[in-house]
């Protein structure tokens, strides 16, 4: 495996077991809101100072959450393997937080903010926010988390990355993910249209689990640090 190429998707399952909230559902409600009526560019332009107060309680309850052994697993393999990709649709920085150096988010990140004007783009980990709605430090208009909205495209150039490390892996890992998200959910079929081995984690059965060549019916905390200890180069 040290010289064959592994791409690993990580999906809500993984920031759970830390206990971040998935922030859907009942346990997503917030001020009588739910999470698709406050993450759009409409919300935002109709009430920015509300969609912040949603997004910095968020990022209060992430400050306070810590990377599990699945993260820090998942920065084990970039540095033993020649050949990892680590892709993404979580926002919190938590693989980061774990070691991990180069992640693919597909969704972006909940700690770096862009301008809604000039574009600047900055990392901001002030838990809270001084100011809401924020204002950019280069023009002084209004910024917006960096993280891609319902109705919003995800980014170009990462989502190519991830398409081109789909297409040439040998192994995908996919962990923690419902595989109901798209364009995400299309990654692993990408993989195995090329040959590569796919091994899912999840207590739970997905739409992907009928396609993997093994399936790993335990929380990733647990299943992938054992898997790794298997399979990891000497």
């Amino acid at each position: 495996m040290l010289d064959t190429p592994v791409t690993a998707l990580t999906g809500a399952g993984v920031s759970a077991e830390s206990g971040v909230p998935t922030f859907r559902g009942e346990e997503g409600l917030w001020r009588r809101h739910r999470a698709d009526e406050l993450a759009t560019p409409t919300a935002f332009r109709r009430d920015p100072l509300l969609v912040w107060e949603w997004y910095d309680w968020r990022r209060r309850l992430i400050d306070q959450c810590r990377p599990n052994p699945a993260h820090h697993t998942l920065a084990s393999m970039e540095q033993a393997l020649n050949v990892f990709t680590l892709i993404t649709q979580n926002v919190d920085g938590l693989h980061q937080a774990a070691g991990s150096n180069n992640v693919l988010e597909l969704h972006g990140n909940i700690w770096r903010l862009r301008c809604t004007a000039c574009n600047h783009v900055c990392e901001d980990h002030r838990v809270p926010l001084p100011d809401l709605p924020p204002p950019c430090p280069q023009c002084g208009q209004l910024l917006r988390p960096d993280v891609v909205w319902f109705g919003e495209s995800l980014p170009g150039e990462i989502l190519d990355t991830a398409w081109a490390a789909a297409e040439r892996c040998r192994t995908i890992l996919v962990i923690g993910t419902s595989a109901t998200v798209q364009p995400a959910a299309s990654l692993p079929l990408v993989a195995l249209r090329g040959g590569a081995t796919l091994v899912e984690f999840n207590p739970a059965e997905t739409p992907l689990s009928r396609h993997a060549h093994r399936v790993i019916r335990a929380p990733a905390a647990q299943a992938l640090p054992d898997w790794w200890a298997v399979y990891r180069p000497s």
